[in-house]
């Protein structure tokens, strides 16, 4: 709808002094060799913990990729993992947060006032 050059005026008029060139070489820069390589390993990443049933965390993945003959460092991977939102299986018993048990009980109502213990006195 609008141009480069109407948006670079008003930037220019604001101080900020951004030539049309600038914006049209960005614009058709090639991609950087990281988002690139970080393209190629999501799609790894996601096959290895999708093949091991989404239970391996960081530190497996990572194993699992040297063991397929694909370098990559400990913390692209973590890093990778973070963005696509995976995680591994957790030890132990998992219970959730409190915010969704009250979520999931709903409110506390005293509509029945036979349902209610009896009160109790401190007396002997």
């Amino acid at each position: 709808m609008f141009g480069a050059e109407p948006i670079c005026k008003v930037l220019t008029s604001h101080g900020l002094k951004i030539a049309t060139s600038t914006y049209y070489a960005a614009k058709n820069r090639a991609p950087s060799l990281r988002s690139v390589r970080d393209a190629e390993l999501n799609a790894q990443i996601s096959r290895v913990h999708a093949d091991n049933f989404g239970v391996y965390g960081m530190r497996k993945v990572w194993r699992q990729m040297h063991r397929d003959g694909i370098p990559v460092a400990r913390c692209t991977v973590a890093r990778l993992m973070r963005d696509l939102g995976l995680e591994g299986a957790r030890r132990g018993k998992r219970s959730a947060p409190p915010s969704v048990m009250t979520a999931m009980s709903g409110p506390v109502t005293c509509s029945d006032a036979t349902s209610l213990p009896p009160a109790r006195t401190s007396g002997g």
